[in-house]
């Protein structure tokens, strides 16, 4: 992946991002069958757990979903089908609100939700027999690699090795990409289209919780964040969310083996907010492709598959 190229019958960061989401392999009826599991939380609410089981002593794959993804996305798909073919213990934890229930408590998820990211791995390794090793896509990635930062030394009690693909590691330039030109007419409106109904479902759960009128009138992913993720989630707004929760100044703080994946012609997370070697530490890996989009990375003759970047991701946590 460090040299992926994106097949020639689909060119642009654009296509290299939708194509793979919406039409290529796996489609949603390869999905292998995962046991739901409630967890409840340490604030009493529920986190819902899809597990697919493993041989005895096998190591345990956790992968985290990006915004509004869940167990059923395409790359979880193509995940689990990865972890199933080393004979890998599988799960994906849904954020919360994710799994197709609203959550109970006067919150939701963000970028930054590393305490979250915490408890579950820990809960995880609790039951494992095995090594652990966790991804991230997306935001999701983002979340784990600010966990891994925070944990430091400490991380490695938890997992052996982590990856991120495609997390937004500056908050404010990702922010400020997907919500101008083009971006803010197909990939916010998308987002919002459901992002709004579930956080005005909160606050009929939760009458006052927020401004319900600056929710409603939101039509960027920072006014969005600015109304709703910053107030439930104890930032005083939005630049204070987004630059608390980017994973990127950290990144020298992470002390277990951490792979960073990001295409640079991903379209909401520009080339030029990405980390050079030089700021990482000896800990992270940067895979830097110039093809790929967002989560995209798709490969094979037309309509294509999302099997290759999944399977990269653990062929490079293996041997670690």
């Amino acid at each position: 992946m460090r040299h992926y190229r994106a097949p020639w019958w689909l060119p642009g960061g654009h296509l290299q991002t939708i194509w793979p989401a919406l039409a290529a392999r796996p489609r949603p009826a390869e999905a292998l069958r995962l046991a739901r599991e409630r967890w409840r939380a340490p604030d009493g609410d529920f986190i819902d757990v899809d597990h697919l089981p493993g041989g005895a002593g096998a190591p345990w794959l956790v992968l985290f979903h990006g915004l509004e993804g869940s167990s059923s996305s395409r790359y979880a798909i193509a995940f689990a089908q990865a972890a199933q073919t080393r004979g890998w213990r599988f799960s994906i934890p849904h954020f919360r609100g994710c799994s197709g229930e609203i959550n109970l408590a006067p919150r939701s998820y963000h970028s930054g939700d590393f305490e979250e990211i915490g408890w579950l791995l820990t809960r995880i390794r609790e039951r494992a027999g095995a090594p652990v090793f966790a991804a991230g896509v997306s935001l999701g990635g983002n979340a784990l690699l600010r966990w891994t930062e925070e944990a430091g030394e400490g991380a490695a009690q938890t997992v052996r090795a982590v990856a991120a693909v495609s997390a937004p590691l500056d908050l404010i330039a990702a922010g400020a990409a997907i919500d101008q030109g083009l971006n803010r007419q197909i990939y916010t409106r998308n987002f919002l289209r459901t992002m709004k109904p579930r956080a005005l479902a909160k606050w009929a759960q939760h009458p006052g919780l927020f401004d319900r009128d600056r929710l409603a009138s939101a039509t960027t992913l920072r006014a969005f964040d600015d109304a709703f993720t910053a107030p439930l989630h104890g930032f005083a707004d939005v630049d204070d969310y987004w630059t608390r929760a980017s994973a990127r100044p950290h990144l020298h703080r992470i002390r277990v083996p951490a792979l960073v994946l990001n295409a640079r012609n991903d379209p909401f997370v520009p080339g030029a907010s990405l980390p050079a070697p030089h700021q990482v530490g000896d800990h992270v890996t940067l895979w830097q492709p110039d093809d790929g989009g967002h989560v995209g990375f798709a490969a094979a003759p037309f309509p294509g598959h999302v099997h290759t970047m999944p399977e990269a991701v653990c062929d490079w946590l293996t041997p670690v």
